[in-house]
């Protein structure tokens, strides 16, 4: 079993979250002892945002890390906890607050669905998500 990062990097499907936990200078914070839940959007995800947002994010480096650690809770929250959430909001590393409904599948934020769950880490725990969630 690999940490967040080393786990998320043999995926390969998480090839601009890499380059994003980089660039934001978090690889050493995820490789960390945790635990971390990380709702972790795919290359899909990150393709779905306007032209240029992720080229525009790579170069506002405060902004960037604002948006992923939004996609980070402390403590491993596993599906079957975050099933039991229905209306209730987590409270993200950023600081802010994440929504969570579990009416149709797992929806955070009210955008992002999550579509594979419990990827067990040394440090903690991936849950794939299919949108990039943005802090309001």
């Amino acid at each position: 079993m690999h940490d967040i990062i080393d786990t998320a990097v043999a995926a390969g499907s998480f090839k601009t979250l890499a380059t994003a936990l980089t660039a934001a200078n978090l690889v050493d914070t995820l490789k960390g002892a945790g635990p971390f839940t990380v709702f972790a959007p795919t290359d899909e995800a990150f393709a779905k945002l306007p032209a240029g947002t992720v080229e525009s994010l790579l170069n506002d480096i405060p902004k960037l890390t604002a948006i992923l650690t939004y996609h980070v809770v402390a403590g491993k929250v596993m599906a079957a906890d975050v099933m039991t959430m229905d209306g209730q909001s987590a409270k993200t590393v950023n600081g802010a607050t994440l929504a969570i409904s579990t009416k149709d599948g797992v929806k955070l934020g009210g955008t992002a669905t999550v579509v594979t769950t419990d990827i067990a880490c040394t440090n903690g725990v991936i849950h794939v998500i299919d949108s990039v969630l943005i802090p309001s």
